[in-house]
Parts: C-alpha cells; sequence; structure tokens
C-alpha cells in the first residue's frame, strides 16, 4: 500500500503545472548561469559538447533555443547537420561530425548527432545492419577517445509519450509558422514507434556507460524539460564565475566641426510601423 501510495504521488507531482512566473524567473536564473558557464569555458578553455537526441517533437529545439539563449554564437554553437552528401556517405561515418567539434574554450550542442545511425538511419534502412552493428562497437571507443582528450561530454535524451507526440504534430500540421517542423519522415515515426523504441534500447545498452551516461528527459511537459535539462547540466560541471576586470565608460568627447549629411541622402527603411498605427506620414 506505502509502495502504491508513493507511486501515486510521483505521478501527480509530474502532472503538476508550473506556474508561468515561477517557470520565468527560474529559466532566467538558468540562462544567467549559463552565460557564467560560457564565460568559465572561455576564461579555462575547456571544450563542452551537448548531444540532444530523442524522438521526433520531443522538445529538443525548444530546449536548445532557451540554452543558447543569451549566450554568444562565437563560444556556444548549434550543430544540426543536414542528410550526408554522397561525398559523406563515402566517409568514415564519425567524419563528417569530428569537424563540428568544439576548440579551446567553445560550446558545441548538437541538434541530433552521430546518434542517427542508431536510431532513424537503422528503423528506416538507411544503413546496413553491418553498418549499424559497426557504429554500436565504434560508438563507445570514439566517445571515449573524446572524453580522454579532455572533452566534456554530456547526452539527453527526450522522452515522449505516442499521444503526445502525435498531439505536437496536429498542432504543426495547422501552424503555419511551424508547418516546417513536420515532414513525411516525422509521420513515419508515429507508425515505426515499436522498432524506433527497440532501437532506442538497443543503443542505450551499448552506448549508456560509465564515462558517458545517457541522461533521460521527460518531455511531455516541455517547460519542465527545458528546467530540468538545464539545471541537471550546470550541476554536472564543477565551473564558477569568472571575475572580469571593470569596464569604465568614457566620457563624450566635445563635438567637433562633423555635420551630419541630409537625412534626404540616405535611403531609410519604410516605417511600417507608422503604416500599422494609421499614422499620416503627411
Amino acid at each position: 500500500m506505502g509502495k502504491r501510495e508513493s507511486s501515486e504521488t510521483t505521478v501527480k507531482k509530474r502532472n503538476r503545472k508550473i506556474p508561468k512566473d515561477i517557470y520565468e524567473a527560474e529559466l532566467f536564473r538558468l540562462q544567467t548561469e549559463l552565460v557564467k558557464l560560457q564565460e568559465w569555458v572561455k576564461a579555462t578553455g575547456a571544450r563542452v559538447v551537448v548531444v540532444f537526441e530523442g524522438r521526433d517533437a520531443a522538445g529538443k529545439g525548444g530546449t536548445i533555443k532557451r540554452v543558447t539563449e543569451y549566450l554568444s554564437p562565437r563560444v556556444a554553437r548549434i550543430a544540426a547537420l543536414p542528410a550526408p552528401t554522397e561525398r559523406e556517405r563515402g566517409q568514415w561515418y564519425f567524419q563528417r561530425y569530428i569537424e563540428h567539434l568544439p576548440a579551446r574554450g567553445e560550446i558545441v550542442l548538437f541538434d541530433r548527432s552521430w546518434y542517427n545511425r542508431a536510431g532513424v538511419e537503422r528503423v528506416m534502412g538507411f544503413c546496413t545492419p553491418q553498418e549499424h552493428t559497426l557504429f554500436l562497437r565504434q560508438c563507445p571507443i570514439f566517445e571515449q577517445m573524446l572524453i580522454d582528450d579532455g572533452i566534456i561530454l554530456r547526452k539527453y535524451w527526450f522522452s515522449v509519450s505516442d499521444d503526445e507526440q502525435l498531439r505536437r504534430f496536429k498542432s504543426r500540421r495547422n501552424d503555419p509558422l511551424r508547418r516546417w517542423k513536420l515532414s513525411p519522415m516525422d509521420l513515419e515515426s508515429v507508425y515505426r514507434w515499436e522498432d524506433y523504441s527497440r532501437a532506442k534500447d538497443e543503443m542505450m545498452v551499448h552506448t549508456d556507460l560509465p564515462n558517458s551516461r545517457w541522461i533521460v528527459v521527460e518531455s511531455d511537459d516541455k517547460k519542465h524539460a527545458r528546467l530540468n535539462m538545464m539545471a541537471d547540466l550546470l550541476a554536472s560541471i564543477d565551473y564558477h564565475e569568472v571575475d572580469h576586470p571593470k569596464v569604465d565608460l568614457p566620457k563624450r568627447p566635445v563635438m567637433g566641426n562633423y555635420v551630419r549629411p541630409a537625412r534626404e541622402l540616405a535611403n531609410y527603411v519604410p516605417d511600417h510601423v507608422a503604416t500599422l498605427l494609421g499614422d499620416d506620414e503627411d
């Protein structure tokens, strides 16, 4: 009876929605800490790789946007690779991902990664069984090489239920701003739910290892998923706040004899806002 009550309590906690004001305050706090992490990475020359994987519509992209919202694109880069070219298909499988790895003082977030071979390629038949088997054997070695070379590697799997995934697909279908996110491959994943589940389970057996663990993010609630993932990433890295030299703004210099050219000589963007407000240009 006690175990059942404990389980029911856990379910209630998971189903509890976070109030908007609490979400926004905690999101901002975590984003502030991510800026501190970025500055630590720059100062120490650390290299960080964060892998985002999971089913289609699991919330990976939205989380990545929140992670990078206040970060410098010169430090934190997103690697979202398209389908491989004919030349890339003739390379060692991991080769095209290597060039996107971080240099000193950089963070790279992989919006899908080399694990495509264990997921969509495996399920859709884009690789042979032999290529898939080779990947499962080489992947732990590849990741160990990254870790041995000093790269901080974190891997997050975004888990979404089949009902919630279908709801999000339907929402995308009717939204002109997000319709581009819905592809025939996404719809195929609905019919191949069990195939993807088996592929994920097999991938986890071979690649969820003590030195490069998979962290599962339950993402039926996107807000919970974003906060949980960001908090876990920050807690997993032993960073500290970096001191910055104080910057004093100089006093405005005394203006000389410069005369600004007449406004009519430049081409200005049309005042679209004035049109919206109905202002008369005359």
